[in-house]
């Protein structure tokens, strides 16, 4: 069947209206979407994902004029929500967002899907790891930090920020391999998340936290925590004093938590087209910068292919950091 744009099947639909003639491909192709769309979120109510498809979701709705509701499908470590995304029926009406667990899922043996089972659509977001260090630490920058761990015993100092074998404890390993030490010379204390994490942090429980400094914001601002360096290739402009390990080791590693917009495979190239264009809307747009900004949440956006291939150098990358961390499993 003849692929059309939105645009183009509208103005064919009033040419033809006025000599009373609609060409056969035209029949065949239904306007999209003309009725709610499901937005799946792997993530729970009230998070960053959580918060960040939310926006988009309105952003759309007022775009495209139907429904784009938010259903939090949970569990299994991310795995629950990206299968109801890949299952979903592959005619626009089941999105959802795909974060960087599906690097990582199969690699763990939780599920064998990867990011190949999507039709990607958008990059919208991705917040690089930090390193954040209690208020008082006598680590003033992330090099005196690098220094007291090549200094200290195997296992002596202690990190947290997530489960065992999730994206912050990746973070670690990565720097640790970066410095040509052994993935678990700092030995990994796993959490139920970075918030109680950098509460540890805090109290004394652990030397360091790796994750993202917006989610470190609320204790960054409260003055009871200090963040030395991200995982990036540039600084965040919204913590624009903290360095990158790239300019400070000279560590060239990137590791985060990024999410974006996508379907089941096998979206119609019309449905595809059109979230593509309004997504670029949602990324441009006042209201979106206003947002994430205000959150602190890094913007970062990639069309479609783009999107498939930064999934996929995402996939390698964690396969060799989790391997490396020795947790890495066959589905």
């Amino acid at each position: 069947m003849t692929t059309i744009s939105r645009r183009t099947l509208l103005q064919g639909a009033a040419a033809a209206g006025a000599t009373g003639l609609i060409a056969g491909p035209a029949i065949g192709q239904a306007k999209w979407p003309t009725r709610p769309v499901q937005l799946v979120c792997p993530w729970g109510a009230g998070g960053g994902t959580d918060a960040i498809v939310r926006i988009i979701a309105a952003l759309l709705e007022k775009s495209l004029g139907q429904p784009f509701n938010v259903v939090n499908r949970t569990g299994g470590s991310g795995v629950v929500g990206h299968s109801a995304i890949a299952t979903g029926a592959p005619d626009g009406y089941t999105l959802g967002i795909i974060t960087s667990e599906i690097a990582m899922m199969h690699h763990q043996g939780l599920t064998k899907l990867t990011y190949q089972d999507y039709t990607p659509l958008a990059l919208m977001n991705s917040d690089p790891s930090g390193v954040q260090v209690k208020a008082d630490s006598p680590y003033k920058t992330i090099n005196d930090l690098a220094e007291a761990i090549k200094a200290a015993p195997h296992g002596k100092l202690k990190a947290s920020g997530t489960g065992q074998g999730g994206i912050w404890h990746l973070a670690l390993i990565g720097w640790m391999l970066g410095m040509k030490l052994k993935p678990d010379h700092v030995s990994w204390a796993p959490s139920n998340g970075a918030a109680p994490a950098m509460q540890d942090l805090a109290a004394g429980g652990i030397d360091m936290v790796t994750c993202s400094v917006p989610e470190a914001r609320a204790m960054l601002d409260a003055g009871r925590a200090r963040s030395l360096a991200i995982m990036a290739a540039e600084r965040n402009p919204q913590f624009k004093d903290v360095p990158t390990m790239k300019e400070t080791l000279g560590i060239d590693f990137e590791v985060g938590s990024w999410r974006g917009i996508g379907g089941p495979k096998g979206l119609p190239d019309n449905v595809s087209k059109i979230m593509r264009e309004e997504l670029k809307k949602v990324y441009d747009s006042k209201e979106y910068k206003d947002f994430m900004n205000g959150r602190g949440f890094a913007m970062i956006y990639a069309d479609g292919p783009d999107f498939g291939t930064y999934m996929g150098t995402s996939d390698k990358s964690m396969g060799v950091a989790l391997t490396a961390g020795g947790l890495a499993k066959k589905a």
